[in-house]
């Protein structure tokens, strides 16, 4: 009898929810609702569409210049309230119309807790005046995968610098999945290699930021071009040498460090004080919006994360060949050899280092031979005819590192001075070639790490081709640049 009672209510049960409407369904997740609906920006749906759709009619009286041909990969936001930020926000349309994402991760900075990491919400959906946003799987995945992220209850509780910028996505994207994030200080590495393999040509990877906070409308301007700058250079160390540049100075540097690895172009949007908006200009915050497009880089057209690792096999396989050791058995390997992508021409360089230090590096500028025997050729070189270095000896083949990176085919770089050529170079997306006569040299992208001021760069360049630091100055070098796809051993 009992069992029978237990069964109808069951059956009851089933019957009760499969009558409801999708909207009574939506109640068994979940939802992470809007916190400061009617504080930042309008409780009601109508009025907040409305709001942003007047400024964004207020940002189409000024038009911006985005490469529509190039796939956008990340954008910079302001969070702040929309009566002060608003129409910096909608300069997004810019980038975001025509486009559509099935994904988008929303990095925010910490602003009321205070935690180390990267917190990732647990609930199934966020909702907005706009509607409800689900969370991608990739969520829940970001968090299984422990430190630096986790959950922090009391920040998804009350944090504000996800949930602002979602009804600008909503509005201008329509539907997609959201990845929140809200990220503390930690290691900037840590945070990108764990959210790099969630990037696909369907997401958009967002920061949200203010800029410099309670400055003089004067002062914060100025503060707020020099943060700005860096940004363009993709210096995000920089950043960091000062305080209040940005709020959101994490998120950005996560992007930065894709835009240098990954040949993401930026591109200014708009900025402002919330002063242009109030007319009060004793304290004001800065605000920009800042797109990232690929496209030139050879990571956004060609070779994926496995056949860089194929490439690294067979880079160290052929230098442990010179010592007359046996490359353990690699099918990928061997399969890799046998298709096409390893047989189209391409130049590349292979370098190594043993604890950090360089211990060769050779290459090849002009694609003159199959990516695989140059790859094959330039480790042999890196490792044995360097030379700076004395040949590689077998007691070093197991410490040392091995780099390789695949170069698009150099182009010329027109420029009419010193000055012009230092405002068309990009730190971390351009290798640059510089040639005088018979004296020439280049310097890969990944040497902007070392050598991050402009300046310093064609010093040092100009000293390796044997010419007087200053001689970028001074001569009309004849200056070619390439971009790189990169990939390293894991150390």
């Amino acid at each position: 009898m009992k069992r029978r009672a237990l069964l109808s209510c069951l059956v009851f049960m089933v019957a009760c929810f499969a009558g409801a409407s999708s909207s009574e369904q939506a109640l068994a997740y979940t939802i992470r609702k809007a916190v400061y609906a009617g504080t930042f920006y309008p409780a009601q749906p109508n009025e907040l569409k409305a709001s942003i759709s007047q400024f964004t009619r207020e940002a189409r009286s000024s038009p911006v210049k985005v490469p529509k041909d190039k796939p956008l990969k990340a954008l910079i936001l302001p969070h702040a309230g929309y009566i002060y930020a608003g129409r910096t926000g909608a300069y997004a349309s810019f980038a975001l119309a025509g486009r559509h994402f099935t994904k988008v991760i929303v990095m925010g900075p910490d602003h009321r807790i205070g935690f180390m990491g990267a917190s990732v919400s647990t609930a199934d959906a966020y909702e907005t005046p706009l509607g409800i946003i689900r969370l991608h799987a990739d969520a829940a995945r970001l968090r299984k995968g422990g430190s630096p992220f986790m959950y922090n209850a009391a920040s998804d509780e009350v944090e504000h610098s996800v949930e602002v910028v979602l009804p600008y996505l909503q509005y201008y994207l329509g539907d997609f999945t959201l990845v929140p994030i809200v990220m503390g200080p930690g290691d900037i590495n840590a945070y990108a290699k764990a959210i790099e393999p969630l990037l696909d040509d369907m997401t958009l990877l967002v920061a949200s930021s203010d800029l410099s906070h309670y400055l003089p409308q004067d002062q914060a301007q100025a503060r707020d071009k020099q943060t700005i700058d860096m940004i363009r250079q993709l210096n995000g160390d920089n950043l960091t040498a000062e305080s209040n540049r940005a709020c959101g100075v994490v998120p950005i540097r996560v992007i930065l460090e894709f835009a240098r690895k990954k040949g993401w172009e930026p591109v200014v949007l708009h900025n402002s004080t919330s002063g242009d908006a109030t007319g009060s200009y004793d304290q004001v915050v800065g605000y920009a919006a800042i797109a990232f497009f690929g496209g030139n880089a050879m990571t956004e057209k060609h070779y994926t994360k496995e056949q860089g690792k194929v490439l690294l096999a067979l880079a160290r396989n052929t230098i442990q060949e010179q010592f007359g050791v046996k490359p353990a058995a690699n099918p990928k390997l061997n399969e890799a050899m046998a298709g096409e992508a390893l047989h189209v021409k391409a130049g590349t360089f292979v370098t190594l280092t043993i604890g950090g230090q360089l211990r060769g590096c050779i290459g090849s500028l002009e694609a003159r031979e199959s990516l695989a025997e140059s790859v094959k050729h330039n480790a042999v070189n890196a490792a044995f005819r360097d030379p700076r270095f004395p040949a590689l000896t077998k007691s070093e083949l197991d410490k040392i590192h091995i780099e390789v990176s695949v170069l698009t085919d150099p182009k010329p770089l027109a420029y009419t001075d010193a000055d012009d050529l230092l405002k068309k170079i990009r730190p971390g997306i351009d290798g640059v070639i510089i040639g005088q006569g018979y004296a020439y040299a280049t310097f890969l992208p990944q040497v902007w790490d070392q050598l991050p001021d402009k300046e310093e760069f064609f010093e040092h360049l100009c000293m390796k081709a044997g010419l007087p630091s200053n001689a970028w100055k001074k001569g009309k070098l004849e200056v070619k640049t390439y971009q790189v796809q990169y990939f390293d051993e894991e150390k």
